[in-house]
């Protein structure tokens, strides 16, 4: 800057000394010259003064402004920090709402899944069919439910309640057991039985969520009287009535169960019919041994009020030795007389010794049809093992199916044997007696 104004003044000295023609004018050109720079100086430091003091405001302007704007900053940072927290604090809160809100939206979801699975099982279901249809649509959208749908849910809770401790009728469409469907009147005992015609109906939504199914096989006469009589009752009556409080497992469990005939034809197999046969067999030789004796039995009694013999029957045999002849000694009449209650006593005994068989037999054939259980069932273990104990099952019922009837038949036969056999020695003592009332007679006539 400094060569610029030298230059400046160098070639103004130059530029003079061509237009001046003498020293003095130069001299007062040079002086003019050095006036105008020092007042253009003048000018140039005055100005710089000023700009020296507007910078100074400026800088004392931006630095208020800067003092602002801290000041400004630090009040929006505090806001911005109290903004945050207040944030934090609100987030928070949501977060809570948000959460049981969350959990009571799952609550209904789970409670709509229930109540319609409660009221699919339900007997009420075969009068009110379809009540439950909303339910699987609150069960399953991810939308909240509103405040009619939460009210019709509590109507459907509070009606299936209000059902579950009512008897009602009404008309239904009931698959018969031969499998074919009519309309008929359907007595309701609650959410737990419904009869029709006397018969029992089982509401199974696996098999039907249309109508009631008639049980193939009813429970006893006994029940089915009940049910009978709670159809036939009047208003306002009050009649007994068989309640399945499982809601039908009980009563399908109970007319599934296998009668005695049942379980002997199905579980106790070949071994059981031949333990059958036994009883069979001995149940008959005991009534002809039993007709055979007490026929006997009469005859000898008519024969004890004769004095003549007869021989149609065992004691007029035996009497009809001294008869025949009464000249013999005692010692051969005795011994006539033993021959003869030997050749008796044979037809009186004869056929209990088989009873005997038949009844030691028995249990046995028991035991064998139990071995024959046990080794199905060991069978099945090896094959299936011991994970479903139904696979068990039928090893299992047939030995005690087998025992069972092996006892049954022998208990009896045991008992008729004993009554029998008593029977036939009471025969043959009747026999000796008369036989040594006979030869006692003769001694003392001899004597």
């Amino acid at each position: 800057m400094k060569l610029l104004k030298t230059l400046f003044v160098v070639s103004a000295l130059f530029a003079a000394g061509a237009q001046a023609q003498t020293l003095e004018e130069l001299a007062r050109q040079v002086e003019q010259a050095a006036r105008e720079e020092g007042q253009i100086n003048a000018a140039r430091e005055a100005e710089f003064q000023r700009d020296r003091n507007n910078q100074q405001a400026l800088l004392n302007q931006a630095r208020q402004e800067l003092a602002a704007q801290e000041n400004r900053s630090d009040s929006l940072k505090a806001e911005y920090d109290g903004n945050e927290r207040e944030l934090a604090e609100l987030e928070t809160v949501l977060a809570e709402r948000m959460g049981n809100l969350g959990e009571l939206f799952g609550i209904v979801r789970q409670s709509a899944g229930d109540l319609q699975s409660s009221l699919d099982d339900s007997m009420v279901s075969a009068q009110l069919p379809g009540r439950g249809d909303f339910l699987s649509d609150i069960a399953q959208r991810k939308e909240l439910p509103n405040v009619g749908e939460l009210r019709q849910i509590w109507s459907a809770m509070v009606t299936e309640i209000a059902q579950s401790g009512k008897v009602v009728k009404f008309n239904a469409q009931v698959e018969l057991a031969n499998g074919e469907k009519a309309d008929q009147q359907v007595t309701r005992v609650g959410v737990f039985n419904a009869v029709s015609d006397g018969n029992f109906l089982d509401w199974d939504p696996s098999k039907s969520r249309e109508h009631l199914i008639e049980l193939a096989r009813q429970p006893s006469s006994r029940v089915q009287g009940m049910a009978s009589d709670l159809q036939g009752a009047a208003p306002g009556a009050m009649t007994d009535m068989a309640v399945d409080f499982s809601r039908g497992q009980i009563l399908r469990a109970v007319v599934q169960s296998k009668s005695p005939i049942e379980r002997v034809q199905e579980d106790g197999g070949p071994v059981g019919y031949v333990i059958i046969g036994v009883g069979i067999l001995g149940l008959l030789l005991c009534a002809w041994k039993a007709f055979a004796l007490y026929s006997t039995g009469a005859k000898i009694s008519r024969q004890l009020k004769s004095s003549s013999p007869s021989k149609t029957n065992p004691l007029g045999r035996v009497m009809s030795i001294h008869a025949d002849a009464p000249e013999a000694d005692i010692e051969t009449l005795e011994l006539k007389l033993d021959e003869a209650i030997l050749r008796e006593t044979a037809p009186l005994e004869s056929g209990l010794s088989f009873i005997k068989v038949l009844y030691v037999v028995a249990p046995l054939l028991g035991l064998l049809g139990t071995v024959v259980g046990m080794i199905a069932t060991f069978q099945m273990i090896t094959l299936f093992g011991t994970g479903d104990p139904r696979m068990m099952a039928g090893g299992i019922s047939t030995a005690l199916v087998t025992t069972v009837l092996g006892l049954v038949v022998a208990i009896p036969l045991t008992l008729l044997h004993s009554f029998l056999q008593g029977k036939a020695k009471a025969l043959i003592q009747v026999l000796e007696e008369q036989a040594a009332g006979i030869i006692a007679r003769i001694a003392e006539r001899q004597g």
